[in-house]
C-alpha cells in the first residue's frame, strides 16, 4: 500500500486531499500546527488517516515524519494574509513565509532522502493564483507563493533523474474557511467574476492534486484550478 502526507490535513483542501487518497487505497497520514478542535473533527470524518500534529515550519516538527520514507508528499500547509504593504511588519512577512514557503522546503528537503532510497516518488505544492498573477493588498501572501511555484520548477529538473516528480496546483477561489472573510455579496461579485459562475469547491482541487501525484509523465507542472479566472 502506497503511503501520503498531507500537510495542513484537517479541513479544507487537506481534508479533501486525504479523503481522494483514502478513496485510492492510500495509508494517509496528515499533518496539523495548532487547533485539536479541527484535528478531532477531522478524525471523526477520516478515522482511518492517521493525524499527527507537526509545525511544518519548524525542522525539529519536519524531521520526524520521514522516519519512513513517503511515495507521496503533499505540502499543503499554509497561512493567508491581507494587509497593504505600508501596515506589513517584518514579523509578519517572516511568519507568512516561514510557512508557505520554508515550510515547503522543509517538507521536501526531508521527504527528498527517503523516496532517493526507494527509487521514485511524486510530491505535489499548493500554491495559488496569487501567486502567479498577484493579490492586491496580499502582496506578502502573493510573494511567498510566487516562491513556492519558482522552488517547485527548480526541484523538479533536480529530482527528474531519480524518478520523483514535482509539480504544483494554483487553487483560485476556492469555497472554503480560507476565504470566510468575504461577506456573501463579495463572495457573490467574486463569483461573477469567474468564468464558469461559481466558485471552486475543495473536492476539485483534490482531484487535481491526485492526478499530478499519479502522472509519471508530467513534471514542473502549475496546474491552475480556477475556472478561468485567470486565464
Amino acid at each position: 500500500m502506497k503511503r501520503v502526507l498531507v500537510t495542513g490535513g484537517t479541513r479544507g483542501i487537506g481534508l479533501a486531499v486525504c479523503r481522494a487518497f483514502l478513496q485510492r487505497g492510500y495509508r494517509v497520514t496528515a499533518t496539523y500546527a495548532h487547533s485539536e478542535a479541527d484535528a478531532e473533527e477531522a478524525r471523526g470524518q477520516l478515522p482511518e488517516v492517521s493525524f499527527v500534529r507537526a509545525d511544518v515550519s519548524r525542522e525539529e516538527d519536519v524531521r520526524p515524519l520521514f522516519e519512513t520514507p513517503f511515495d507521496v508528499v503533499i505540502n499543503n500547509a499554509g497561512v493567508c494574509f491581507f494587509k497593504q504593504v505600508q501596515d506589513v511588519s517584518l514579523k509578519e512577512w517572516d511568519e507568512v513565509f516561514s510557512v508557505n514557503a520554508t515550510g515547503t522546503f522543509l517538507c521536501c528537503k526531508h521527504a527528498v532522502k527517503g523516496m532517493l532510497r526507494i527509487g521514485s516518488g511524486a510530491i505535489v505544492n499548493l500554491s495559488s493564483v496569487w501567486g502567479e498573477v498577484g493579490g492586491s493588498c496580499e502582496s506578502v501572501y502573493s510573494a511567498s507563493k510566487g516562491a513556492v511555484i519558482a522552488f517547485t520548477k527548480a526541484l523538479a529538473k533536480e529530482l527528474a533523474p531519480s524518478h520523483i516528480t514535482v509539480n504544483c496546483v494554483s487553487p483560485g477561489v476556492i469555497d472554503t474557511s480560507m476565504n470566510a472573510r468575504f461577506s456573501a455579496e463579495e463572495k457573490k461579485a467574486l463569483a461573477e467574476e469567474i468564468p464558469l459562475g461559481r466558485m471552486g469547491s475543495a473536492e476539485e482541487v483534490a482531484q487535481a492534486v491526485v492526478f499530478l501525484a499519479e502522472n509519471k509523465y508530467v513534471t514542473g507542472q502549475t496546474l491552475r484550478v480556477d475556472g478561468g479566472f485567470c486565464s
